[in-house]
């Protein structure tokens, strides 16, 4: 059931904040931060580092997505927590990956105790692990499979541009629309 579509959570039209778990030092940060900005800016990104690949990655991964759940959950009720998350942390969507490698370099997200907490997410999930020609099993578990980490930014932020054409055409429509109720 771990692959099942009807478990699909569809992803969020405006996130205000996306968790995105991976290497603070490798290179997908960095072209997911540089997507993001191109795209749409007004996006939070919260960043949870993790190693990913080595002895306990694949654990360190599945804690990851665990920790962006509780946090969404905790920031969401008014109740009193034991755990203290982070002020104003509420993450609306998830991206879990890394650049490419070998295959025993993606090996983490074969692992199913990554797979697990993949599926038990709450928060929509985009896979972003490798590059195009790689597929792992979280691919297969996650909401949805991004072919590179810039192209899960770009299928979780909407385009600016695109946002500011259509607002400049509303401003226009009404600007039309005054003029006619006035005569």
């Amino acid at each position: 059931g771990l692959f099942d579509p009807e478990h699909k959570k569809p992803l969020p039209n405006f996130p205000r904040q996306v968790a995105i778990i991976t290497s603070p030092q490798g290179a997908a940060i960095r072209d997911i931060q540089t997507t993001f900005e191109r795209r749409f800016c007004g996006i939070q990104l919260i960043v949870i580092p993790v190693a990913v690949q080595g002895d306990g990655a694949a654990q360190a991964i599945a804690d990851a997505i665990d920790t962006a759940n509780r946090w969404s959950k905790d920031n969401q009720s008014q109740a009193a927590s034991a755990v203290i998350s982070p002020t104003n942390v509420k993450p609306d969507a998830i991206i879990v990956g890394r650049g490419g490698g070998s295959i025993e370099d993606l090996w983490a997200f074969n692992e199913a105790v990554v797979a697990q907490a993949i599926y038990r997410s709450e928060l929509p999930i985009i896979s972003a692990v490798g590059h195009e020609i790689d597929f792992t099993i979280t691919d297969f578990v996650a909401d949805l499979r991004a072919a590179t980490p810039s192209a899960a930014a770009e299928l979780i932020s909407p385009d600016g541009e695109d946002m500011l054409n259509q607002f400049e055409g509303f401003e226009l429509l009404l600007a039309e629309a005054m003029v006619r109720k006035t005569h």
